[in-house]
């Protein structure tokens, strides 16, 4: 089961303009690099969600499973966990019959231990799927990012810039300690 990221709000959690001021660029320049510099934003989230293990922008995403998972818990990749917004069952030509309120509900660990509680009476598949779509992230309707991930972010972009165009900057080497006091742990 691998969660596809279905929509995504692209609010990234460090602003050019943050990234501008921690490099202290001159203000007056025109944002000649500002594409450059979203670009570094971009990819040093990428790397720490990666690292991490954590999602740092809000966004929704689609699950399908083929069978109901064992003993009602489904445990989910993505933490934080925010909320459940659909869940139901999709036939091969595309039609989606929702499950009955309550059926799927979020488990109660959001950030550590993120996934969905189901219970009662499971109905029959019969050769369809199960569709659930969730959102997740730091963000928008999530908890507002960690102030130590926002920097990590930051100091990422920041070598990215500093080191562009090196064969071997700083930025692959420092990622595993930015991320550490963050880092999901798996069992």
């Amino acid at each position: 089961m691998t969660p596809i990221r279905a929509e995504t709000t692209p609010v990234e959690p460090v602003s050019v303009a943050d990234l501008r001021l921690y490099l202290r660029l001159d203000p007056e320049d025109g944002g000649v690099e500002d594409g450059l510099l979203a670009n570094l934003v971009s990819a040093a989230r990428a790397s720490l969600e990666i690292e991490a293990r954590r999602v740092l922008v809000p966004g929704r995403y689609r699950i399908l499973l083929a069978e109901w998972p064992l003993e009602g818990w489904l445990p989910l990749p993505l933490s934080p966990l925010v909320g459940l917004v659909r869940a139901g069952l999709t036939a091969a030509d595309g039609t989606v019959t929702d499950l009955p309120g309550g059926m799927v509900s979020i488990g109660p660990d959001l950030i550590e231990a993120p996934g969905l509680q189901i219970a009662g009476d499971l109905p029959d598949l019969g050769g369809r799927r199960i569709l659930i779509e969730v959102t997740a992230g730091y963000g928008g309707d999530g908890p507002a990012i960690p102030e130590d991930l926002r920097v990590a972010v930051l100091r990422l972009a920041a070598a990215g810039y500093e080191h562009r165009g090196d064969e071997a900057g700083m930025t692959q080497g420092d990622l595993p300690r930015l991320a550490a006091p963050r880092r999901r742990l798996r069992l």
